[in-house]
């Protein structure tokens, strides 16, 4: 076969989420799309905000000279210089348009991160359940995934961090609000980890990165706040996207900003624009650079999801289940009633209802629901969750 054999072993374990959305196509096409129950994919579903279209129409109309020519790898200045001003606020520690560069996506965020980093050998802490494509992202770059599981209700265990600390030890990425958990990390624990990993490298000589990935940052419910990482810890970088709140997943916009105190600055920061070119991302999307500079004080509502999520506990408390209520993203990871949490999805599937075994985020005996769907979805499949639960229970 012509593909490289890694690549074969990839695709072999690769993502269950995208598994999920393909097995659920064949079904919609079969038993037609209202009467299958998809919560797969966390694709958001809600409309990106009145602000967007405009903003969007704006620039369209833009006919400047050499408006789409080449621009710096690190993306359009008043791009950096807007988002900037966001994340000062939000980590209240000022920014500069300098101490970020644009990306395409969170994913390209992070492999420029990684690539920039990274010697082969060297180990990236992954906290489970976790994104999957974090492995991926971390072999792209010769680097290797050393897992540590959170506790029993996915807060970080910093015993078990520490321990996995090691000579090769280069960064550990953290995901808060997390998918596919919903929990949010504490401004407490944020400081113990920082702590944490500011004696560790002080010890070795090195610092150890903290990548702190945030695409989920404007969705918490119930007064939650996302605490800020890097008044915790200066060797920090933030990584995030407007996928999620703007609702722009397919525009592959994103960031990545480096705490302004991180040792080395400079050098970290033309690592990382040069890695955007190598890597073949050249420069985030013009366009939507031009576009999201100017949508940085809006979002999409996060109370819709916020009432999804109560719908969706009650559905599942109704039919048996036991879960830790998220505290943001638009995720439930309920633990399975048997154990092995593949047949549990595909006994799922009798009943038209598509959820993502545990094992594909490092947490085996879980299931992860989307409910970026509308309400009347999570209604309709409430009868055979209880079925499946009722066959389980025997």
């Amino acid at each position: 076969m012509a593909i490289a054999e890694k690549i074969r072993g990839f695709s072999e374990k690769s993502s269950w989420i995208r598994k999920m959305f393909e097995e659920g196509t064949v079904m919609k096409q079969k038993y037609g799309a209202e009467n299958v129950y998809d919560f797969s994919l966390g694709n958001p579903d809600v409309p990106p905000p009145a602000a967007f279209a405009e903003a969007l129409l704006r620039v369209c109309q833009n006919e400047q000279p050499g408006v789409h020519g080449y621009m710096a790898n690190s993306g359009y200045p008043f791009a950096r210089e807007a988002i900037a001003r966001r994340i000062s606020r939000e980590q209240g520690v000022t920014l500069s348009g300098n101490d970020l560069l644009m990306t395409c996506g969170a994913a390209g965020a992070i492999n420029i991160t990684l690539k920039s980093i990274l010697n082969p050998g060297d180990e990236v802490i992954l906290l489970a359940p976790y994104f999957v494509e974090y492995d991926f992202y971390i072999d792209n770059h010769g680097g290797a995934s050393q897992v540590v599981q959170t506790d029993s209700e996915f807060r970080l265990d910093l015993a078990a961090i520490e321990k996995a600390i090691n000579a090769k030890t280069k960064a550990i990425i953290i995901n808060s609000p997390n998918n596919p958990t919903g929990q949010i990390y504490s401004a407490d624990e944020l400081r113990r980890l920082g702590e944490l990993l500011a004696a560790a490298g002080k010890k070795r000589g090195s610092a150890i990165y903290l990548i702190s990935d945030e695409p989920y940052r404007g969705i918490v419910f119930d007064g939650q706040t996302c605490p800020a990482v890097f008044p915790a810890y200066k060797e920090s970088i933030i990584v995030s996207s407007h996928s999620k709140d703007l609702s722009l997943p397919g525009e592959r916009i994103g960031f990545a900003a480096v705490h302004p105190d991180i040792e080395d600055k400079a050098s970290l920061l033309a690592a990382m624009t040069l890695c955007n070119r190598i890597l073949g991302f050249v420069n985030a999307p013009a366009l939507m650079q031009r576009v999201v500079s100017e949508l940085q004080d809006v979002a999409a509502p996060a109370a819709v999801y916020a009432r999804r999520r109560d719908v969706f506990c009650q559905v599942l408390q109704n039919a048996g289940f036991q879960f830790q209520q998220p505290k943001g993203a638009f995720y439930l990871f309920p633990p399975t009633p048997i154990a092995d949490d593949v047949q549990f999805c595909r006994m799922l599937q009798e009943e038209r209802i598509l959820a993502v075994p545990g094992r594909g985020f490092g947490r085996a005996g879980h299931i992860r629901l989307a409910f970026c769907v509308s309400e009347k979805v999570i209604e309709a499949a409430a009868d055979g969750f209880k079925k499946v639960m009722n066959k389980v229970k025997g």
